[in-house]
């Protein structure tokens, strides 16, 4: 079974991973989990309290296919938590990862965006992390796949959802459909 791991904290952003989980979950039957920092509950910015299904530290990147950074205000923290040892080891073992918003932050800060394509919420977000992948960056709307690293703004949950879907060979005739749906709300009238 199709296993995604979400990566959540403290304010993280409930609705930009939101798509993802429920359309994974719901329609194609994927095994959604989701990990904090220490194995802790946290709270969403909306007041949502999770409480995880695993450690970060405890997750198997050769029990997995993909690897999700949710965004939130805790990636840019001076105490943010460190994550890079998941993510390394997850994109080693050749999953997807992927970072929506400022979980994108947590991306660079492990060395995940210096050699591909990406995009964050903006050119000035990523710097203070030291990465090494300025010349990469993609300033758009839309997520960015590059290989298995999938990245987006805050703002496009939608596409988001599609990248990551796309990564793990599940890009079909009803997943366009759907990307209709919800893209019919920015058609201009």
């Amino acid at each position: 079974m199709t296993t995604i791991v979400t990566i959540l904290t403290d304010d993280y952003a409930d609705w930009e991973a939101a798509l993802l989980n429920a359309g994974a979950r719901s329609y194609f039957k994927i095994d959604t989990r989701f990990a904090t920092p220490g194995g802790k509950p946290v709270v969403s910015a909306g007041g949502l309290k999770i409480t995880p299904d695993l450690a970060v530290e405890d997750i198997d990147p050769t029990a997995i296919d993909a690897l999700i950074v949710n965004g939130g205000t805790a990636w840019t923290r001076p105490d943010a938590p460190d994550i890079s040892q998941a993510l390394k080891a997850a994109r080693s073992a050749g999953k997807t990862v992927a970072g929506i918003c400022d979980g994108t932050v947590a991306m660079a800060r492990a060395g995940l965006l210096d050699d591909v394509h990406h995009t964050s919420n903006s050119p000035d977000n990523l710097p203070p992390t030291g990465y090494k992948g300025a010349s990469r960056y993609k300033d758009q709307p839309e997520a960015v796949v590059d290989g298995k690293i999938v990245t987006a703004s805050g703002a496009a949950p939608v596409t988001f959802m599609a990248a990551v879907l796309e990564t793990l060979g599940l890009r079909t005739p009803d997943l366009d459909a759907y990307l209709a749906i919800y893209g019919a709300e920015h058609r201009k009238s």
